[in-house]
């Protein structure tokens, strides 16, 4: 995907983008999810509600979150919509064990079921899911346009796409006082929890990246989905986009 912008990745060492996001979340795993709660003063469980709501018309039966992570989308699935069947596929396999260990707590082994896999290239057939959710995922793909259309090809017709992903506020001084938490507090707080500070100085710059906004909704037209939508949350900090096929 061409965004105008250079590709960034967790590392400066040699490898694909892909492989070193991999390796960081595979390194963060252990701290995910309290450091999720913790840097957005819990805020991010608001988000993946408001997000899901999105599917509640449709009443989709069965489900893919991709980029599932340790499930927190898949389990609010599970609370707030009656499907069949929630599958959720990931490329880090530690953060996958944590959500099978979260899934097993809450007892809802076979509704919901995690594999590993690359959203780039999904190991499923065409016109098979409902719906599709990715949360704080799209961003990390390599390729973001093979990764929509992969999706694309999953989704049902008229299946509907719903992300929920961060994005860059624009009103001042909320615009400055995010920027500067995002890059210097963020990486700070990291590191003394997870050892891995990197991985929260490419949460920053992955976000400065991103294309947010109307040019996301420019990239899902691009990739052929209908009826786009984009919704800003929290002043602008994150973003539902919503589409169909």
């Amino acid at each position: 995907m061409s965004t105008g912008k250079p590709e960034v990745k967790p590392y400066d060492s040699e490898g694909n983008k892909k492989s070193q996001v991999s390796r960081m979340f595979n390194s963060i795993a252990p701290y995910y999810d309290l450091l999720n709660r913790v840097l957005s003063l819990g805020i991010d469980r608001i988000w993946r509600r408001k997000a899901i709501a999105r599917l509640r018309e449709d009443q989709p039966q069965l489900i893919l979150d991709v980029a599932t992570g340790t499930a927190d989308v898949a389990l609010e699935i599970a609370k707030q919509l009656s499907p069949q069947k929630i599958i959720g596929i990931d490329i880090s396999v530690d953060m996958l064990s944590i959500g099978r260990k979260k899934i097993a707590k809450k007892e809802l082994h076979p509704l919901i079921e995690l594999q590993e896999g690359d959203s780039e290239n999904l190991p499923f057939e065409d016109n098979t899911f409902d719906a599709v959710t990715v949360a704080f995922g799209v961003r990390n793909f390599e390729n973001l346009d093979r990764g929509l259309r992969e999706i694309r090809r999953v989704l049902k017709a008229d299946g509907q796409l719903v992300v929920l992903e961060f994005s860059r506020p624009t009103l001042f001084p909320f615009k400055q006082l995010f920027n500067f938490y995002f890059k210097n507090i963020l990486p700070f707080i990291g590191r003394m929890t997870s050892k891995d500070p990197k991985a929260y100085r490419y949460l920053y710059e992955s976000v400065q990246a991103f294309p947010d906004g109307t040019d996301f909704i420019e990239v899902l037209s691009k990739n052929d989905f209908k009826s786009r939508s984009w919704t800003p949350l929290t002043l602008g900090i994150c973003s539902i986009y919503s589409a169909r096929k």
